[in-house]
């Protein structure tokens, strides 16, 4: 029945929905025939279900058994193996071969995919065939790939890890002399980090560097949403963690973090997932499998690594603001970053939500200027609505936003520092210029300010007061565990009953109960085989089945709502406790402050290197020629439209092909000189144009009519562009 704003607004009667038992047969022998039909379908389902995870288990232990089980879809081969480093670390790097049909291009940069050692197996990033590594490769690109293995090597520590991946690096750059760039980097889910600290600490080594569903800003985040940031808080620190890796012998089991994840969405851990293979087991097994084969096969951390990004990362949050030091007492400040960054998320991953993956940039800079100053260029793009993994493995996201990357991967490069935000249209048949498109989309890189990103993250200095209370809170609960009870707990443990203790874990005693290893699944197999052979589905119209529906959506409903009740209360528990002014002034967390984490400033160093560049550029305005001149055109129409079009940079590309131009390196530094030109002296910039064009007038016809043939490669020319052509149409004939 419809509401109505009127209490005399008549009422519409909707038709009334139909149940199960409305379709239900009043002739007796029908309901038999139902119902009988029914139960064979649920049985043979049951059977077959159990026989899935039989397959599962022994997929399983088969992978536990191989050297190095990744999931990659692609063949491999062995470049380094950083456990034979002077420093060795669980780490290899192997060179994608491409796929039959596919040949890289030498002169073109390569791509580097870091997997995410986050409880999981190596091997997501090349998961499909419409993959980060699929999708580089479909593009020309020389493809390598950064796995691990299960076990840990002894005494291995993040920083260690950082310094086998700039080898990696050293190496891939070495192989490919030819490349018109440095490598392409992308560092998924937790490998983002750890991509964005070599990237600080060796900036030599990085070409751009994608950052998707990757935590930068672990305090991040807004009220009602998304309430994993809260669990430390609420558990009291990082003593936890160290019990953990207590309780496994000096190990921390993968499978805890996997855990996490799951207890996100109770709802698809408990029942959903499993009814849906279930209800449809005759045709969403072999896809089960495959995801399960990544998703169950989990790997070791040393307790070193995992208490370190506990304390510096998910409860310091300390690699915002440049407070991580190394062994070395070298700080790792992000804003040392010389490449071009591109973080990818979406509003729906409820693991790295936006707020963290773009926190960082407000954590780290106060005005667009600051961004300028430091020459980074930043680049965001926002999902709508794929969750965590979807940013990984899901197809569509490949062919899109990963296809997009890795096509325009040059034009990101040469992109003048700012901010900009990554909008992807539809080509059309009405697109202007489609043979300039790569793909089915069309990119543009509009630029964008820090209030923008602001919108996004909503940062609270509230907030920041919460989560450093935390940090106190961890401190002192973790000096307390390691004084009283871990020397008691590791006297307790040893290879044998740690072993034991995992076992009896749900993961594994999952894995075990209905492996060939347990003596009632032998039969099972046979059973299936026949069940499959004498396989008699339902009908789609069963009354039963219908029911079933319903009362498995019942299920996730109430599911729902536990998680619901669950999140809400945690978030009501951790605001009451460390939001007391009490608590944070026993810590000595001033009320008072705006900011507790003040934005770093630039050291005076680098403050005076940016003010002797300012002096050189201006002085340096009226140098160059004919090149500088027609860059300097270009940047001065561009800067006035919506944004960098790719169609307008493969327009350029191809100019530049046809006479024989720059290399991508001189052309980025060309850019970057005249558009910091025209930034700090916009009018001075222009004047002296006339000045830089050759004496020849054909020849500056014929550079005019290349300025005219880029500015409207991505349509034509309206409002104040059309102005600015004109202008520089002026300062041609003035020449």
């Amino acid at each position: 029945m419809s509401k109505t704003s009127s209490k005399n607004a008549s009422r519409v009667v909707q038709p009334p929905m139909k149940t199960a038992a409305a379709l239900w047969p009043d002739n007796l022998q029908q309901a038999w025939s139902v119902q009988s039909e029914y139960v064979v379908d649920v049985m043979q389902r049951t059977i077959l279900y159990w026989d899935l995870l039989r397959q599962r288990s022994e997929q399983y232990y088969e992978q536990k058994e191989k050297a190095i089980p990744h999931v990659l879809k692609f063949d491999t081969e062995l470049v380094l193996d950083a456990r034979t480093f002077e420093r060795p670390v669980n780490y290899l790097l192997v060179r994608i071969k491409p796929p039959k049909g596919l040949v890289s291009d030498p002169y073109l940069r390569p791509f580097v995919v870091v997997d995410p050692r986050a409880g999981h197996g190596p091997g997501i990033g090349g998961f499909k065939a419409d993959s980060e590594l699929g999708v580089a490769m479909a593009a020309g690109h020389p493809c390598y790939f950064v796995g691990f293995t299960p076990e840990p090597m002894p005494g291995q520590t993040i920083e260690d890890i950082m310094h086998a991946e700039a080898i990696f690096l050293e190496k891939v750059i070495a192989l490919h002399p030819e490349s018109d760039g440095k490598p392409c980097i992308i560092g998924n889910c937790q490998a983002g980090w750890a991509v964005m600290m070599l990237a600080a600490t060796r900036p030599e080594l990085c070409g751009p560097v994608i950052v998707p569903g990757s935590p930068l800003s672990y305090w991040a985040g807004v009220t009602g949403e998304n309430p994993m940031r809260y669990t430390g808080g609420l558990a009291g620190g990082s003593w936890i963690t160290a019990l953990t890796s207590d309780l496994g012998n000096g190990k921390f089991d993968g499978a805890h973090l996997v855990d996490n994840f799951e207890n996100l969405n109770p709802a698809n851990t408990l029942w959903g997932k499993s009814y849906d293979i279930w209800s449809n087991v005759d045709k969403g097994g072999e896809r089960f499998l495959e995801f399960e084969k990544w998703w169950g096969g989990h790997v070791n951390l040393n307790g070193e690594e995992i208490q370190w990004i506990v304390d510096q990362l998910f409860i310091g949050n300390r690699l915002s603001t440049g407070k991580i030091v190394t062994s070395a007492g070298e700080h790792i400040n992000l804003r040392n970053i010389r490449s071009p960054i591109i973080c990818f998320c979406s509003k729906g991953d409820n693991i790295t939500p936006p707020q963290q993956a773009l926190g960082w940039i407000t954590d780290l800079y106060a005005t667009d200027d600051d961004v300028r100053a430091c020459g980074q260029t930043i680049i965001y793009a926002v999902h709508d609505s794929v969750g965590h993994l979807g940013i990984f493995v899901s197809g569509g996201v490949a062919k899109k936003e990963h296809q997009e990357f890795a096509s325009n991967i040059d034009l990101i490069d040469v992109l003048p520092p700012g901010l900009y935000e990554a909008v992807l249209t539809p080509k059309t048949a009405d697109s202007a210029n489609p043979e300039l498109v790569d793909g089915d989309w069309i990119v543009r890189f509009e630029p964008r300010s820090l209030e923008d990103v602001r919108a996004i993250v909503q940062p609270d200095p509230e907030n920041e007061r919460r989560f450093a209370a935390v940090q106190r809170v961890s401190e002192i609960n973790l000096g307390l565990y390691r004084s009283l009870l871990q020397p008691l707990v590791r006297a307790s443990i040893n290879d044998q009953n740690a072993q034991w203790l995992k076992q009896l874990g749900a993961p594994d005693l999952a894995f075990q109960l209905f492996s060939n290893r347990n003596p009632w699944m032998g039969p099972l197999a046979q059973l299936a085989e026949q069940v499959r052979q004498q396989r008699q589905p339902v009908s789609p119209d069963n009354p039963l089945l219908k029911w079933q529906g319903m009362m498995s959506d019942a299920i996730m409903t109430a599911l729902d709502t536990y998680r619901d009740l669950r999140d809400s209360s945690m978030e009501v528990i951790f605001l009451t406790i460390y939001s007391s002014p009490v608590l944070q002034a026993m810590f000595g967390l001033n009320q008072s402050d705006e900011a507790l984490r003040k934005i770093p400033q630039i050291d005076a160093e680098r403050a005076a290197l940016i003010k002797q560049r300012i002096a050189e550029l201006k002085s340096g305005i009226s140098k160059g020629g004919a090149r500088e001149a027609l860059i300097r055109s270009l940047l001065y129409i561009g800067m006035a439209g919506p944004g960098a079009d790719e169609r307008t940079f493969n327009e350029l590309r191809q100019i530049r092909a046809e006479h024989n131009g720059l290399t991508l390196t001189q052309f980025k530094q060309t850019v970057r000189e005249q558009y910091f030109s025209l930034l700090l002296d916009c009018d001075g910039a222009l004047a002296v144009i006339p000045k830089m064009l050759p004496a020849d007038a054909d020849l500056r016809s014929k550079m005019l009519a290349i300025i005219r043939r880029i500015a409207q490669a991505a349509g034509e020319l309206n409002g104040e562009r059309t102005a600015r052509l004109a202008k520089i149409e002026q300062l041609f004939a003035a020449a």
